[in-house]
């Protein structure tokens, strides 16, 4: 069988890895055991995201002699996965898996439609050409933090509206996802909503999304607070409202050993126009938060 490493195939590739492996270590040794250099692989740091450093492997691995040959390596032995075993054991472990097992029969496809008898020389060239575009947008979809931005403000202007809630729900934790942040959709625990949380740095946070025009008052925090008090000790609360709080409900957050921390649109949009890695925000506004006991710290005081 003969197959061509295509710009198409090396981005059905990319989605592959990223959605068959969750841990970097796990990642890490697959690409090992496709003939990716040890020393290489050694350049990755551990603040640097999956999605950075395949970035880089795949960049590198076209412009070197016998790259080509590698990017294949990674590609059939990414299609030939029948299990998922680094995938298991996680809260949302079935959905990792049904979009792990999606990505590699979208690659195992495109693989079987190389392996094909000879055609025209047109016809192949068209098939060039249709690949190239094919894989520009599955590039644009997978690292391209513009498509959120787009999305966020279309969610922005029907505020308000029945549903716009739940969708705003849905594109954060897209957003998590993008940012290869640990987390949990929306669920029910004792008869409570929980909209979700995540996990950073070994801190679990209860997420709260308030998607509504006017500012979240002091009874979404007391809300949330009753939540919190009910978990283990190392839970804290995320209270995100894209309108931004009263005065009352932020002091009533704020206090010593605060367990909340209050975000609004400014802060999504911090992340979104590329100042600041969104894990490096919710980081920025704990320390605060640790420092002072204030649970919000507006973006023009992150620089204090």
């Amino acid at each position: 069988m003969k197959y061509r490493v295509t710009p198409q195939l090396i981005a059905l590739a990319y989605e592959a890895a990223l959605k068959s492996f969750w841990r970097k270590n796990s990642l890490k040794k697959f690409l090992l055991g496709c003939n990716v250099s040890e020393a290489y692989l050694n350049t990755w740091n551990t603040d640097e995201s999956k999605r950075s450093f395949l970035d880089r492997v795949f960049e590198i691995l076209q412009k070197e002699d016998g790259g080509t040959k590698i990017i294949l390596d990674i590609s059939l032995a990414l299609a030939d996965q029948i299990a998922f075993p680094d995938l298991r054991n996680w809260e949302d472990s079935d959905e990792k898996i049904r979009e792990a097992i999606l990505s590699v029969n979208q690659l195992k496809t495109y693989l079987k439609k190389q392996n094909s008898t000879i055609v025209e020389e047109q016809e192949k060239e068209a098939a060039r050409k249709r690949a190239f575009s094919d894989s520009v947008k599955i590039q644009k979809e997978i690292t391209d933090k513009q498509k959120l931005k787009t999305e966020f403000e279309m969610l922005s202007l029907t505020i308000g509206k029945q549903d716009s809630g739940y969708k705003f729900q849905e594109w954060f934790y897209k957003l998590l996802d993008f940012c290869e942040i640990e987390n949990k959709r929306p669920y029910i625990i004792d008869g409570r909503q929980i909209d979700g949380s995540l996990t950073l740095d070994g801190t679990t946070y209860l997420v709260e999304l308030k998607f509504k025009a006017e500012q979240s008052p002091v009874t979404d925090i007391d809300s949330l607070k009753a939540k919190i008090y009910k978990m283990a000790d190392n839970t804290m609360g995320i209270l995100l409202a894209v309108s931004g709080f009263s005065s009352v409900a932020i002091s009533d957050a704020s206090c010593e050993k605060t367990p909340l921390l209050l975000m609004d649109a400014t802060h999504l949009f911090y992340y979104l126009t590329g100042v600041m890695e969104f894990k490096d925000i919710i980081n920025r506004i704990r320390r605060n938060a640790s420092q002072t006991g204030h649970a919000y710290l507006a973006i023009a005081e992150f620089s204090k």
